[in-house]
């Protein structure tokens, strides 16, 4: 076994396919193909199910795989924690962000990292937090940003809490509830609402709040990013609940806090071996939020 066959096999694994899991490793399939038959024969296991339009890991593959990934990011790990040691941060730092981060802006916190340290090559990815906190766990994504409801946990990651907001309603201008100075879920049962797509954490917290409630509601526009549910509101198709913190940028447009709305947190998420790049974002990251704490 080798780390090669391992990356071959992770990539197998998330691409489904042969020939593109080989144009992924820049190898040819023959020679993929090859390598993953040797893996399976050496390991005595069967790890992927060749069916006619994709391919299907094995639960032996699942447990091949919790493993080979942990091996191949601690790998690609060793020249920058070896560097560190001598006082030299570099290689690679992902970052991923939800699409509703208003806490700080994390161009200006990518940025002032960047000024400090040059030579790394900086990535970012925006993504919904499901999908965050799995890339983190996998090790594709070093650090991310994610908001959750207060019951969600996040295991096995290592989390910093940056802060618990409500969702408050956005109300299309001229609304008949906007001046209003409260509102309640009940009120907001039946007008067209938009969120986030079922399934999604997001939604979720929206979900479960009028279900604790026993009360209906009707999502008209699924959406992936805040700016849609502003634009929906601003033209007066529909009301959204978002986060206090970001409702607060829709200009012009009605923000009423609403007595029995779900809460969100936010979060850092990284791994529980960070690269030295991750602990040094990290301590940007309290820089940026100091000063901009000290300058409320």
């Amino acid at each position: 076994m080798n780390l090669k066959q391992l990356e071959f096999a992770i990539a197998l694994a998330e691409e489904g396919h042969f020939t593109r899991a080989a144009q992924r490793c820049n190898v040819v399939q023959s020679a993929l193909s090859h390598q993953i038959a040797r893996l399976e024969e050496e390991l005595g296991a069967r790890l992927f199910e060749r069916r006619p339009r994709r391919v299907v890991t094995t639960p032996a593959g699942e447990a091949l795989l919790r493993e080979a990934r942990q091996v191949v990011e601690t790998t690609r790990r060793i020249p920058a924690q070896v560097a560190a040691v001598a006082g030299e941060v570099r290689g690679c730092l992902t970052v991923g962000a939800i699409s509703s981060l208003d806490l700080f802006d994390i161009v200006e916190l990518l940025a002032a990292f960047h000024r400090r340290f040059p030579q790394i090559d900086i990535g970012l990815r925006q993504e919904h937090s499901d999908l965050l906190l799995e890339e983190v766990r996998k090790g594709s994504i070093d650090l991310a940003f994610v908001g959750v409801a207060t019951s969600k946990p996040l295991p096995g990651v290592e989390k910093r809490l940056l802060v618990e907001e409500e969702l408050v309603a956005v109300l299309p201008p001229g609304h008949p509830l906007a001046d209003r100075a409260r509102l309640r879920l009940e009120e907001l049962q039946d007008l067209p609402l938009v969120d986030f797509p079922a399934g999604s954490s997001a939604r979720q917290q929206t979900d479960e709040a009028f279900a604790a409630l026993g009360l209906a509601h009707r999502v008209s526009f699924e959406i992936s990013h805040l700016l849609l549910l502003e634009r929906l509101a601003r033209g007066g198709l529909a009301v959204g609940l978002a986060p206090a913190s970001s409702a607060a940028t829709f200009v012009g447009l009605p923000r009423i806090p609403v007595a029995d709305a779900p809460k969100r947190r936010v979060y850092a998420i990284w791994s529980s071996h960070p690269t030295p790049a991750t602990r040094e974002l990290l301590a940007e990251l309290d820089t940026l939020l100091a000063a901009g704490q000290a300058g409320a």
